[in-house]
C-alpha cells in the first residue's frame, strides 16, 4: 500500500512518447512544477496534454510548449502564453479549445466511466461542428466524450503514503477530477504526512485513485498576471 516514491524523475519514468497526459491546476496554481519539470528533463515528446491552460511561456506546461515536445491540447483558454498563440495560429500545435464548464465535466465523466453526456454549451456554435445534437425539454445540446489519460500528474498541498490527498484553495481546481480520470495518477505534494495524520473527512481525493507519490521541493508558486490597485494617501500613511 505503500506508494511513494524518490522523486519526480522515478515517478515519471514510464510516461512515453505519445502519452495523453492530464495535468492538474488552474493557471499557474497548483501545477505539478517538479513532475513537469522531470518531463523537461527526459526530453518526451509528442504529448497530448490535457489542462485548462497552458501556463506561460516559461513556467508551467509552458515549458514543456517551448521546448517542442507537445503535439496538442485540451484546453479552455489560451492565456497568457504568446508561444501557444504563435503554434496554434500557425498551425504547428493542434489545439482542441472546450468552454471550460464542459471540459471539467469531461474529464469528471471520464473518472465516472460515464463515456459521453450532452449538455447545451457550444450549441448552434463552432463548438458543436461535427457532434451529435438533441433537443431536451426544447433545448438543443451537444453530445460531448469524456475524457480519460495515459497518466494524470496532479499537485495537492498533503499527502500519505497511501495517496490520501488534501488540497488548498484554487490548487483545488482540476487537480482532484484529473485524479480520477487517468490509468496512472502520479502526485506531489508540499508535505507528505504519516498515514493516518489526515483527518478523513477533510481527505479531497481518496487514495484508491494515486498510483505513486512523492514529496515535492523547491516550488516556485508564480502568480500568472500580478493585478494590484494604487494605494491612496490615506491607506499609504497608515
Amino acid at each position: 500500500m505503500n506508494k511513494v516514491v524518490k522523486d519526480a524523475a522515478e515517478a515519471c519514468a514510464d510516461i512515453h512518447d505519445g502519452a495523453t497526459i492530464l495535468s492538474g491546476g488552474f493557471g499557474l496554481c497548483g501545477n505539478p512544477e517538479n513532475s513537469i519539470a522531470a518531463l523537461r528533463a527526459r526530453g518526451v515528446k509528442n504529448l497530448i496534454l490535457v489542462s485548462n491552460n497552458c501556463g506561460v511561456d516559461d513556467k508551467g506546461l509552458g515549458v514543456l510548449l517551448a521546448n517542442g515536445q507537445v503535439k496538442k491540447m485540451i484546453s479552455s483558454y489560451v492565456g497568457e502564453n504568446k508561444i501557444f498563440e504563435r503554434l496554434m495560429l500557425s498551425g504547428e500545435l493542434e489545439v482542441e479549445l472546450c468552454p471550460q464548464g464542459t471540459l471539467a465535466e469531461r474529464i469528471r465523466a471520464g473518472g465516472a466511466g460515464i463515456p459521453a453526456f450532452f449538455t447545451p454549451t457550444g450549441a448552434g456554435t463552432k463548438v458543436a461542428e461535427g457532434k451529435e445534437s438533441r433537443l431536451f425539454d426544447g433545448r438543443e445540446c451537444i453530445l460531448e466524450r469524456a475524457i480519460v489519460g495515459d497518466f494524470a500528474i496532479v499537485k495537492a498541498w498533503k499527502g500519505d503514503a497511501f495517496g490520501n490527498l488534501v488540497f488548498r484553495k484554487t490548487s483545488r481546481n482540476f487537480n482532484p477530477m484529473m485524479a480520477t480520470a487517468a490509468k496512472i495518477t502520479i502526485a506531489e505534494v508540499e508535505e507528505l504526512v504519516p498515514v493516518g495524520a489526515l483527518e478523513p473527512d477533510q481527505i479531497h481525493t481518496p487514495g484508491i485513485y494515486v498510483k505513486r507519490i512523492f514529496e515535492g521541493s523547491s516550488y516556485l508558486k508564480p502568480i500568472e498576471r500580478r493585478t494590484v490597485r494604487k494605494r491612496d494617501a490615506a491607506s499609504a500613511g497608515a
